[in-house]
C-alpha cells in the first residue's frame, strides 16, 4: 500500500492584535476591553441619531450639557456649605506635559506616514502605491456624496468596531476567500507597471558638477 502524502501545515495566524498597534486602541477595537467598547459604540449611536437624526444642533447641545453641569456643580456647592456635606470632588483639570508628549508622538507617527506615502507616489513613482491612495480616496467622495460627515463617521466607527473583531475570529476562512481576487489584481498592476509606468524616463539622480 502506498504511502499518504502528509498534510500540509495549516497557514500561519497573522496577529490582528499587534497589526493594530497592539496597545489599547486595538484592544477596544477587537473588544478585549468590553466596556470602553460599548461605551464607544453607545455613545457614537446616540451622538448619530440625536445630530443627524433628530436634528439637534452640536453648539446648542455643548452649551446645554455646559449649562447644566455648571448648574449642578453650583447647587451642589451651595447646598454643602450650608448642609456641613463635602463639596463635589472635581479633579485637578489641566492637562500634564505627558499627556501632551503622547499625543504629540501620536500625531507624530501618523504625520511622518502620509509624508512618506506622498514622497513614496511622488519621487519614488510607486504605481501600487498611487493606484491604492487613487482608489481610496475615490471611494471616500463617492461615499461623501451620499451621505453626511456625521454618517459617514458613525459608520466607520462600526465598521472598526465589526471587521477587525471578524477577521480575527475567521481569518482562514476570509485569507481562502480572497487569495483569487488579490492574484488576479497583483497581475493587473504588475501588467500596468510594465506598459506603463516603465516606459517613463526616469529622473536623473547625478549631481552637476560644478566647474
Amino acid at each position: 500500500m502506498g504511502e499518504t502524502a502528509p498534510t500540509p501545515p495549516p497557514p500561519r495566524r497573522i496577529s490582528v492584535h499587534q497589526l493594530l498597534g497592539g496597545g489599547s486602541v486595538a484592544d477596544v477595537l477587537l473588544w478585549r476591553r468590553w466596556g470602553a467598547s460599548l461605551t464607544l459604540l453607545v455613545v457614537s449611536s446616540t451622538s448619530w441619531y440625536l445630530f443627524e437624526r433628530a436634528g439637534y444642533n452640536l453648539l446648542t447641545f455643548v452649551a446645554n450639557v455646559l449649562f447644566l453641569l455648571v448648574l449642578i456643580l453650583f447647587l451642589w456647592a451651595k447646598s454643602a456649605s450650608l448642609l456641613n456635606r463635602p463639596l463635589p470632588p472635581i479633579p485637578d483639570l489641566e492637562i500634564t506635559e505627558e499627556t501632551v508628549d503622547k499625543v504629540s508622538r501620536v500625531v507624530q507617527v501618523y504625520v511622518n506616514h502620509i509624508l512618506a506615502v506622498g514622497c513614496e507616489i511622488a519621487i519614488g513613482r510607486n504605481l501600487k502605491v498611487f493606484l491604492q491612495v487613487a482608489f481610496v480616496s475615490w471611494i471616500v467622495s463617492y461615499v461623501g456624496s451620499l451621505c453626511s460627515f456625521l454618517t459617514f463617521a458613525y459608520v466607520g466607527i462600526l465598521l472598526c468596531l465589526s471587521i477587525p473583531v471578524l477577521y480575527d475570529k475567521y481569518q482562514h476562512q476570509i485569507d481562502e476567500k480572497l487569495v483569487v481576487p488579490q492574484r488576479i489584481l497583483e497581475a493587473q498592476l504588475r501588467k500596468i507597471d510594465d506598459t506603463l509606468l516603465k516606459k517613463l524616463p526616469l529622473p536623473s539622480h547625478k549631481e552637476k558638477k560644478v566647474q
